[in-house]
């Protein structure tokens, strides 16, 4: 096991014995290989450094490097945008860690060796966050590798294996090349991501968002402050933004727009689709702290005279997030709240029975205009996990979920 700390600086020399330079970069091309040190880069003073390909390396130790073949054979440097630089791009740079669910910042880089023909290949195999890489880098130049490595021994060891690793890189022109694991972050919980993103700068907000695809975005842009989430939106173009939106709920999207500019919010409200516009407008006209501000216009509502199996069957062919159906909501014949039935209340009934005979006791509901703290009370009171909003003739136009209210209570904290 080698250390990038180990190499860098070290001295290269060809087949002949001839000293070519000294390693000042290690690239990785993560298109063709995203672990193997495809090139070295070979310091020389004023002269134009060289590059020595991973086929060109014969042996490797700590501080050197020997070459199979001639100087001559050896090409000049060209910048390369698709490549990972270990000095430049790793070293002392925040990484997520995908597994712990955090931000990390690297302190060195552990290479594996793999011999083949004559040749060896180095491996990216873990990152080193811990004291043992920070002792490595302090140390680097003042003492010798191998009291070096007898100091790392009796320090705690902190390593995260490459393959939970996930970069931040906030420029736009190396952003998708240097993405080795994207799909990883997919993969992380919202309220995680969220977490992380809370952790690190806005450009590198704005890399994470850029990354994900629009559901995910939206998850985690609906987890974060609301003060990170104006900013992280107002730097999106409108019609990038109204992606996201799309797949937020109504009354999520309608806090975040409100919270942007008037020019953005009209421009984001432009490029979505009309019904999720209209939505979107609808909320945006209550105010904030009002049972209509906080409520969602995603609820499900059926005439109380269907069947239980009427219901089932129109929930199994519409599009419903099933995660989310806590109640369903009935009307009577004049279109007005009727009641409530909870769907494990409706999964026990007979086929046959209507729904109005499953609701339940008493009716509770709260007008548009009512203020938050109303809302707390009748949660309270009643320990709802959801409330439906009615207009002034008394039909259902929203629902508050308990949720929608602890998010509410904890910006009072």
């Amino acid at each position: 096991m080698l250390h990038a700390t180990e190499l860098l600086g070290g001295e290269a020399y060809d087949a002949q014995g001839n000293f070519v330079g000294r390693v000042s970069e290690l690239f990785i091309e993560p298109a063709d290989q995203p672990n193997r040190v495809a090139r070295y880069l070979l310091g020389r003073g004023k002269y134009l450094p060289l590059l020595a390909r991973y086929d060109q390396v014969s042996s490797v130790a700590p501080g050197m490097v020997r070459l199979n073949v001639d100087e001559k054979d050896l090409e000049h440097f060209h910048p390369n945008e698709g490549w990972l630089a270990v000095r430049k791009d790793l070293l002392d740079q925040q990484i997520i860690d995908t597994r712990g669910r955090k931000v990390v910042r690297v302190n060195d880089v552990d290479l594996a060796e793999q011999r083949a023909n004559g040749t060896v290949e180095l491996r990216l195999t873990d990152v080193d966050v811990g004291l043992t890489g920070a002792a490595r880098r302090l140390l680097q130049g003042i003492a010798s590798p191998a009291f070096i490595r007898r100091i790392q021994e009796k320090l705690p060891t902190r390593i995260i294996r490459w393959e939970f690793v996930n970069l931040i890189e906030p420029d736009p022109l190396r952003r998708v090349k240097l993405r080795i694991t994207h799909d990883k972050l997919e993969k992380m919980h919202p309220a995680d991501l969220a977490d992380i993103m809370e952790e690190i700068s806005p450009a590198e907000r704005q890399a994470i968002i850029a990354s994900l695809d629009e559901q995910t975005a939206a998850e985690t842009l609906a987890e974060l402050d609301s003060r990170l989430t104006s900013q992280i939106v107002e730097k999106l173009s409108a019609d990038k933004a109204a992606d996201i939106m799309e797949e937020m709920e109504p009354d999520k999207a309608a806090d975040i727009l409100a919270e942007l500019s008037p020019e953005m919010s009209q421009d984001v409200l432009e490029e979505m689709p009309g019904e999720e516009a209209r939505e979107v407008e609808a909320l945006l006209s209550f105010e904030g702290n009002s049972a209509g501000g906080m409520m969602s216009t995603d609820f499900m509502y059926v005439g109380e005279t269907a069947t239980r199996a009427e219901v089932l069957e129109w929930i199994g062919s519409a599009d419903i997030k099933i995660e989310q159906l806590d109640n369903i909501f009935l009307i009577d014949g004049n279109a007005k709240l009727a009641g409530a039935v909870p769907v494990a209340r409706l999964l026990l009934a007979p086929s046959e029975e209507a729904l109005g005979q499953l609701k339940a006791e008493p009716l509770v509901s709260i007008s548009a205009d009512a203020n938050e703290k109303e809302v707390f009370e009748v949660f309270d009171k009643y320990n709802l996990r959801s409330l439906a909003v009615v207009d002034r003739p008394g039909r259902p136009i929203g629902v508050i979920t308990v949720d929608d209210v602890i998010a509410r209570m904890r910006t009072h904290l």
